[in-house]
């Protein structure tokens, strides 16, 4: 009976090991850019962070893993994260798929448009770059978010700056998608762009404008009646892939608003995760 225990204690102990989450911060040396924030970062309600001051991912490993990852950028009107149900809750989840999974800790940009972008590229790059250590594919790597950070995936798919920052995939819930200000989310838009931008940022940061031919396919999930992140956002995106021949699948569920994330009391949960689980198992071609 004792060896039994000892052998079980040794499994439990194996199995919380290989469960633990790295944490890895994305300039150990220091960012190559500011977004001129003071004070220090903020624990709010709910698991939300504001006023990053120090970005970084989360890793969580597969037991068994398949090769694929994914790295999520969680919502927040590029004011605030919500690291929990848009973020942290999901690693589970993907890790039964045999995903590892990532959360991007990504800095707010304060009118810097290209703070949080120049750390989603750095994210991607440090995944691909412990791919071997990991077991991940460098080749199967993609990018997820929530509302402002369905726009900060998105971004990366449509502006990556190299092969080694492009994502193989995009996966986006209820996404801010355009500064356009007839569907934007005027914080998001605010935050990111300033209140007054020019024509050219509008147009840089709409990014069902920027999708072209090499943009990653996409799957895409939100609610109808979303008052938060209008569907126009989504829609309009989903049929810019479509015209440049990009696969991309879209599931619009009747109700739910915003922000549900991983939350069980969405109605459609069970709905939406079947249909990830089996596009990513079956849908992405890779």
């Amino acid at each position: 009976m004792k060896t039994i225990l000892v052998t079980a204690l040794l499994i439990m102990t194996t199995s919380l090991c290989a469960q633990k989450p790295i944490e890895l911060p994305l300039w150990p040396n220091g960012a190559p850019n500011s977004n001129e924030l003071k004070g220090d970062e903020q624990e709010m309600d709910n698991g939300r962070v504001s006023n990053i001051k120090n970005p970084g991912i989360t890793v969580y490993r597969a037991e068994h893993p398949n090769g694929m990852a994914v790295i999520m950028c969680p919502g927040g009107g590029y004011a605030r994260l919500a690291m929990n149900h848009e973020g942290h809750d999901m690693a589970p989840w993907f890790n039964t798929q045999g995903i590892t999974y990532v959360v991007l800790k990504y800095r707010m940009p304060n009118g810097h448009n290209e703070v949080p972008f120049s750390d989603v590229e750095q994210a991607i790059r440090l995944v691909r770059q412990h791919a071997a250590e990991w077991n991940i594919n460098p080749a199967k790597v993609g990018i997820m978010g929530a509302s402002a950070g369905g726009h900060l995936a998105s971004t990366l798919a449509t502006h990556y700056t190299s092969k080694e920052t492009r994502p193989d995939f995009q996966i986006l819930l209820y996404p801010v998608i355009t500064m356009d200000a007839n569907f934007t989310h005027a914080g998001s838009r605010e935050n990111l762009i300033t209140k007054n931008p020019s024509a050219d940022l509008i147009a840089k940061y709409s990014n069902e404008l920027q999708v072209n031919a090499q943009t990653p396919q996409a799957f895409i999930a939100l609610s109808s009646d979303d008052k938060a992140v209008l569907p126009q956002n989504s829609i309009n995106y989903y049929l810019a892939l479509l015209k440049h021949n990009v696969p991309a699948t879209m599931h619009i569920y009747p109700t739910g608003g915003h922000g549900w994330g991983f939350r069980d009391n969405f109605t459609y949960k069970r709905q939406w995760t079947d249909e990830l689980e089996k596009w990513l198992r079956d849908g992405v071609k890779l």
